[in-house]
This record gives structure tokens, C-alpha cells and sequence, in this order.
């Protein structure tokens, strides 16, 4: 409320790469270059700093985006994790709750949806359970061995 007698200043205008540019002029006459510099108007601070958070989220969505290897399913991939927690394949789909079954259900969650960008709908219903307890699961605190599986 103690900003609004202020009324409107323009160095809050126009978002990032207005801002990070120095003007509209000054994006007009970047956008003539072969190659344009990155932006975008919901980010507001500094070209470096425009520029690395859209690298960043591109390597995200690449990394959520990744097609999962060819041959490799659901079903197979709950065989090797129970085979490594020493359970049959079916205790994963039961309702059991043991630490045991809990432990390999959530490996095999991080695996599926973290490392081999299955959807964590699809292993919810493989799961018997809510997309939202997959989600959370595969994003927690990483199982000990996780990498050496993928």
C-alpha cells in the first residue's frame, strides 16, 4: 500500500528484456540482430540472469520430457526392482505396506517417473494408487542405488 502514491515509474515497466535492453528502442534494434537475444516479459531482472533461468527451464522440460527407452515397460521395470528388494512383482501392486514394499514401490517410482520420464499417471494406475502419491514419491529424497539402476 506505501508504493501506490508513487504512481507509475518506469524502471518497473516492461519486463525483462525491456528492462535488461534498456528501452523498447533498444529491443526493436536487438530483434534486427541474426541472432535475438533471449527474454521474457515474466521475468524481471538482468539479461544473464533472464538467459540462465530459460536454460534452465528448458533442461528441465527436456529432462521431463525424455521418451523412455524403447522395450522398457512398466511391468518390466517393477520385475527388476522387486527381484533387487527380493519380492515377488505382484507385492508392489498389493496394498501391502511394509518397509520393504514401501521402499521398492518408491524406487520404482523414482526410476519410472524421475529418470525414464514415464507420466506419473501411467504408474499410478500400475501402482494402484493417486497420481499425486507417485508425484510425490519419485521427487523425494533420492533411494540409496537409484543411479546405479538407470
Amino acid at each position: 500500500m506505501g508504493g501506490l502514491p508513487q504512481g507509475h515509474r518506469a524502471e518497473f515497466g516492461g519486463g525483462g528484456l525491456v528492462r535488461s535492453a534498456g528501452g523498447w528502442a533498444a529491443v526493436r534494434a536487438l530483434r534486427r540482430q541474426k541472432d535475438p537475444p533471449l527474454g521474457d516479459p515474466r521475468i524481471l531482472g538482468s539479461r544473464a540472469f533472464v538467459t540462465q533461468l530459460l536454460h534452465e527451464a528448458e533442461d528441465r522440460t527436456r529432462h521431463t520430457l525424455r521418451v523412455t527407452r524403447p522395450g522398457l515397460d512398466l511391468a518390466r521395470l517393477a520385475r527388476r526392482v522387486a527381484a533387487r528388494a527380493g519380492l515377488p512383482p505382484a507385492d508392489l501392486q498389493s496394498g501391502r505396506r511394509t518397509q520393504q514394499v514401501s521402499q521398492a514401490r518408491r524406487l520404482l517410482c523414482q526410476l519410472a517417473v524421475r529418470h525414464l520420464g514415464f507420466p506419473g499417471a501411467a504408474v499410478a494406475r500400475f501402482l494402484g494408487v493417486t497420481t499425486s502419491a507417485v508425484n510425490r514419491t519419485a521427487w523425494s529424497e533420492p533411494v540409496p542405488g537409484v543411479e546405479e539402476l538407470t
